[in-house]
């Protein structure tokens, strides 16, 4: 290969490496804005779902049979202990539920609702730490190992149902 062939191939290759530079900087951006939209769409289907629960919670605030004062939603306290993420809380007198949602719930959320948001609570809340404790997995979606996973640890299942709708059509007309 001659000086001037050897010239050429490096400036050839200085170009295609430009190029290939170029095109990775649109890939990356492109991919920037599918993780945001990816995560827009996740924000989305848990604040829905939280939604779903919480509405269908306020109608009774119970669970397993344990009546509650009062119900929040996103509940994410700030204190000098630390600070929290919470769904939906319940509280009453002596009980207060912790009702973890999720589009499609795993065990691990499950794992993570008994090992964590428990101490997280009480860490943040000392005043509440004489409280009973209930939980609870609200999810669209779940599977038997799931389930049976959360019935032999004490966590309540709370499931859509597809009677339950609200329908408001009082100013309905026909077209």
């Amino acid at each position: 290969m001659t000086d001037n062939e050897l010239r050429e191939l490096v400036a050839k290759m200085a170009v295609s490496q430009a190029e290939t530079a170029e095109q990775m900087k649109r890939t990356d951006a492109t991919m920037d804005r599918i993780g945001i939209r990816l995560g827009n769409i996740s924000d989305n289907n848990g604040a829905t779902v939280e939604d779903y629960f919480f509405n269908s919670l306020g109608e009774k605030p119970e669970l397993g049979g344990v009546q509650y004062d009062t119900i929040v939603k996103n509940f994410m306290p700030k204190s000098k202990r630390g600070q929290g993420e919470f769904d939906i809380v319940m509280f009453n007198g002596e009980n207060l539920a912790l009702i973890e949602c999720k589009y499609k719930a795993h065990i691990s959320d499950v794992e993570k609702l008994i090992t964590k948001q428990v101490d997280s609570f009480k860490k943040l809340f000392p005043n509440y730490a004489n409280h009973h404790f209930y939980l609870g997995i609200a999810s669209f979606s779940f599977y038997p190992e799931l389930e049976k996973f959360a019935k032999e640890n004490g966590v309540a299942i709370l499931k859509q149902k597809g009677d339950i709708v609200v329908i408001e059509a009082d100013h309905l007309k026909a077209y």
